[in-house]
């Protein structure tokens, strides 16, 4: 008992370095004292208080090892007080986390256990209460204590990378101990006891080209000038270790993939030091002629290239650009090529670097040189107009048959082809110009008029003689010049009034003129009074000068009972070199205005209506009555006219009213269907029985009368009947049906079938078949050949009987 207290003792001072009291009683330690004591008492005037009692034991904390695997109980401490002397009157009670479940205590003797193996990741402590009481009263001999048992920590658990595996880069041709990444493991175990979580990293795999800390496991190069376009893509294995990296402790690993990013270390390279290309002298500006290349073994902006033409006989000729995508140089043709003029080209191209790095300067320069040469290919060419484009001059009315000028083109190929002029009929639909086809020069071919049309445009081709496949085209403008050919007008035509309190020398008016004409200067007109000279009495014409006159009056006192309206000629003269002049006529009302001269009304007959509708209200007024009484004549009319009603109701119409049974018959010896009678008895027929389906008309031709009544004639009967729907022209075009009540062989009348007719019948010409048109012409074709093949069998037939 004495070695056991000793451990305990040890293992607080090595562990926790805290105050552990013993777990035997020892004199002098006390109960906690109460408020109630004799001091208080002192303090409450002397009343009587609980007196104090000393302790009899006193503990701070216990320890039970984690992951046991004993097949007893876990022995953890024992509790003891003063008061037990051994005669089992004491017992021990334990209550808190565990109490009962995971540790239990012997009541007599105090021995505290471990019912079962505990983990310290899982909770590293647990809080418990202990008391003794008296075993046969259960009255507490001592207060409760709180204690702590602690699970001692053993190394259980290995190091983990919890965020692994990991990725790094880190760029090419980086120094030795450039940075490349921290990894990090964590060990469960407790830090605080000995050296259970104490990590220490190494590198497994990826030596010699990176290095760890082993205490921060920090990751480094340890090789210089690693290079990516040798190996771009390294796997380095870490591990970490706990117990210091010693014998016997636990490790675990992790794989780091780190990549070498790149940077421009090399310069771009062309795979050849001469391009050959050719193209066609008709290839057009802007269009691609070849494409070269400089490889660069960077990635990314690293590997981009910029070329240029060294200056030399293509730079004014080539420009190059590159393409983003593949980063090829796209040689591009900056003006027109011209086979008889230049056969061949030569020039160098440079390529180059977009972004340098200047930590790689000491590597030589970051550009190489190619020569380009370009053989240009002759093609044969349309003829070349002298001018892009042509503009001519025409005055309106010029005489048919002038030439007003000429276009010229010429064939420049080695040929040196004839060229063949012609107008494009599109842009000269009515044939207003000429061309002659040898010349080039353009006539007109009509009279002009600038006032309809001001400028042509029309397109001149040019054609080579010997490949006339090849035009080109040239526009021509010819712009048709004005003559003075018309006079000038009145701008509009102008609503003049007069106030009647007008006064003398006041411009009621200020009028202008337009003039179709279209004079190169300018239009200059001047106005008039045609009674220039000799005074008015009523109104004159002043001239502004600035192509605007005035209408002045020349009295006062106007009024509209004498005169309301009065006419003032114009004359307008324009300033052509062949002046033209005309005389308009301004009409001039006399109104009722305001004292500000604002116009009030200018009729006459306001003077004397009274005050009431208006002479357009009534005007609408009479209107709307004169078109309702059209309306009623028209609806009394189309009344009075509308025809009867026909002979024919929709009830009496029996058109398609063809009821349908699917009762089956008798057969011919049914008798008892139908009277058989009224076959046999044509008395009940009635005569001139016209149809109720159509209506009857007068035109139509009586039925002839059944001149006997023997039952003999019944089948002639039935045949004129037929051959009276048949022929009938005044029955409509719709389906009707005609019964005939009549049986076949056996019966009086024998068989009224149109099979054994035909025997007695001669034989119809289908010749009025080709007639009607070639709708039937094969209908008429089958129907000849049958009565050619039966005219043929007759004809033989005969032929036999008389041999």
């Amino acid at each position: 008992m004495l070695r056991r207290n000793c451990l305990l003792l040890f293992l607080c001072f090595l562990f926790e370095q805290s105050f552990c009291a013993p777990f035997q009683s020892r004199p002098g330690q006390e109960w906690p004292h109460s408020q109630t004591g004799p001091s208080a008492a002192g303090r409450n005037g002397g009343s009587r208080g609980f007196q104090r009692v000393k302790r009899g034991w006193v503990w701070n904390q216990f320890f039970v090892l984690e992951e046991y695997m004993g097949s007893d109980p876990q022995y953890v401490g024992k509790l003891h007080t003063d008061l037990d002397k051994g005669e089992s009157a004491v017992k021990y009670t334990l209550s808190g986390e565990g109490a009962g479940t995971i540790f239990t205590i012997d009541q007599i003797t105090g021995d505290i256990h471990a019912l079962r193996s505990l983990d310290r990741e899982e909770k590293p402590y647990y809080t418990l209460r202990a008391q003794a009481v008296d075993i046969e009263t259960n009255r507490p001999l001592e207060p409760e204590s709180e204690f702590v048992i602690k699970v001692q920590d053993i190394n259980d658990n290995e190091p983990k990378f919890l965020e692994g595996p990991y990725t790094a880069s880190v760029p090419e041709m980086s120094p030795v101990g450039t940075y490349v990444m921290k990894v990090t493991a964590t060990d469960a175990d407790d830090p605080t006891y000995g050296n259970s979580a104490r990590v220490v990293y190494s590198i497994l795999h990826g030596q010699p080209y990176f290095s760890v800390d082993p205490k921060t496991g920090v990751i480094r190069t340890a090789l210089p000038n690693m290079d990516r376009e040798v190996k771009e893509l390294y796997q380095v294995l870490i591990q970490a270790k706990d117990m210091g990296g010693q014998l016997g402790g636990l490790a675990g690993t992790t794989t780091i993939n780190i990549t070498l990013s790149d940077v421009n270390d090399n310069p771009p390279r062309f795979s050849k030091s001469i391009f050959h290309l050719r193209v066609p002298e008709s290839s057009a500006v802007g269009s691609a002629v070849g494409r070269i290349k400089a490889h660069d073994l960077d990635i990314g902006k690293n590997a981009e290239v910029e070329y240029n033409i060294v200056p030399g006989d293509g730079g004014a000729m080539f420009d190059i650009t590159t393409n983003e995508h593949n980063q090829e140089g796209i040689i591009m043709l900056k003006k027109p090529l011209d086979y008889e003029t230049k056969k061949a080209y030569t020039f160098k191209v440079e390529a180059s670097n977009a972004h340098l790095d200047p930590r790689f300067h000491n590597f030589g320069p970051f550009k190489d040189t190619a020569t380009v040469k370009i053989n240009v290919l002759d093609v044969d060419e349309p003829p070349v107009f002298s001018k892009p484009s042509y503009a001519m001059d025409v005055y309106e009315d010029t005489p048919q048959g002038t030439i007003i000028g000429a276009v010229t083109a010429q064939d420049l190929d080695a040929g040196n082809s004839p060229v063949r002029y012609s107008i494009d009929w599109k842009s000269d639909l009515d044939s207003f110009f000429d061309i002659d086809p040898v010349r080039g020069t353009i006539s007109t071919n009509e009279l002009l008029d600038r006032e309809s049309i001001a400028q042509h445009n029309i397109s001149v081709v040019a054609t080579k003689v010997n490949n006339p496949v090849l035009t080109s085209r040239v526009a021509v403008t010819v712009h048709v010049l004005d003559i003075n050919e018309f006079p000038p007008e009145l701008a509009m035509p102008y609503e003049t009034f007069v106030c009647e309190s007008a006064k003398v020398g006041q411009v009621i008016q200020v009028i202008t003129a337009k003039d179709q004409d279209l004079p190169q200067a300018g239009q200059r007109f001047s106005f008039k009074s045609p009674q220039e000279g000799v005074k008015t009495k009523n109104f004159t014409i002043r001239d502004f000068g600035n192509n605007t006159a005035g209408v002045v009056t020349l009295r006062g006192g106007f009024k509209r009972r004498s005169q309301e309206i009065y006419h003032l000629p114009v004359v307008i003269e324009d300033g052509g070199l062949q002046t033209l002049s005309s005389t308009g006529t301004l009409t001039i009302r006399v109104c009722g205005c305001d004292t500000d001269g604002s116009l009030l009304t200018c009729s006459a007959e306001a003077i004397f209506l009274p005050v009431g509708l208006s002479t357009g209200a009534l005007i609408a007024i009479l209107v709307c009555i004169v078109i309702l009484l059209v309306i009623v004549v028209l609806y009394v009319g189309v009344r009075r006219q509308k025809k009867k009603e026909t002979l024919m109701t929709s009830k009496e119409d029996i058109r398609d009213n063809v009821i349908h049974y699917d009762d089956e018959g008798g057969g011919e010896e049914d008798t008892h269907a139908f009277d058989m009678g009224t076959l046999r008895n044509p008395k009940v027929i009635k005569e001139n029985l016209f149809r109720r389906d159509v209506k009857p008309e007068l035109g139509l031709c009586p039925r002839r009368p059944i001149a006997s009544q023997n039952s003999a004639d019944i089948s002639n009967f039935i045949s004129q009947r037929l051959q009276e729907h048949d022929g009938d022209t005044s029955a409509p075009p719709y389906d009707s049906l005609a019964t005939y009540a009549y049986e076949g062989e056996g019966s009086v009348a024998e068989s009224l079938s149109s099979i054994e007719s035909v025997k007695g019948e001669t034989e119809e010409d289908y010749d009025y078949l080709n007639e009607w048109g070639p709708r039937f012409k094969t209908l008429a074709g089958i129907f000849g050949e049958r009565s050619e093949s039966q005219s043929d069998v007759t004809s033989s037939t005969t032929t036999e009987n008389k041999h």
